[in-house]
């Protein structure tokens, strides 16, 4: 057995959870826990607002 503990964007979790089943044959197991707030780069945070103002758009 293995353990890794790491600290990771949350964006970049979201599809970790199917990942590592899928390259553990379904015996992997993973805990997520919030740790703290960070600095968004700002290439990601244009992307992150340009979404939301689109979701804010379609949602009127």
């Amino acid at each position: 057995m293995s353990a890794i503990e790491a600290e990771v964007p949350l964006a970049e979790v979201q599809r970790y959870a199917s990942d590592l089943r899928s390259i553990t044959q379904g015996r992997g197991l993973f805990e997520l826990e919030f740790d703290h707030y960070g600095e968004v780069p700002s290439n990601i945070a244009q992307k992150v607002i340009a979404e939301h103002k689109k979701a804010a758009e379609a949602a009127h």
